[in-house]
């Protein structure tokens, strides 16, 4: 049986404004946005954003249809994306910079990982890191 090699993964995130999604990952996070649906409306509700190969889709799906992050169905599920990072130490700089809010500032884990954590508009929690 042949065999193919898997690339990457892309999460897709439910958010409540694809808008101030955008904007978020753009500004704060060094994101730019790929593909945004439909391309010329106003209150667009699907959107691709990437940073070097790490992509993530984003849709609004509808008023009454919010984001359910890991962390607030059960106090040990904390991330929704781990990222893997070459130099945290670096990225975790460049985010304070831009005036990001940590809800685990940059360490080193007892799972043998240098990694911090933040939570987007949305609530969903990113983790950056790579292992010691």
């Amino acid at each position: 049986m042949q065999k193919t090699t898997l690339n990457e993964i892309a999460p897709f995130f439910i958010v409540d404004n694809l808008s101030e999604t955008l904007k978020f990952y753009n500004e704060k996070l060094g994101f730019k946005t790929d593909f945004v649906f439909p391309e010329n409306d106003h209150d667009p509700f699907f959107g691709i954003i990437s940073r070097d190969s790490i992509r993530i889709l984003l849709k609004g799906i509808a008023d009454d249809i919010h984001p359910i992050p890991n962390h607030t169905r059960h106090e040990w599920a904390l991330w929704d994306a781990f990222i893997w990072v070459a130099d945290p130490d670096i990225l975790y700089e460049e985010y304070k910079k831009n005036g990001v809010e940590f809800n685990q500032h940059l360490q080193d884990t007892e799972d043998n990982l240098r990694t911090f954590e933040l939570k987007d508009n949305n609530g969903y929690m990113l983790c950056f890191g790579r292992p010691l």
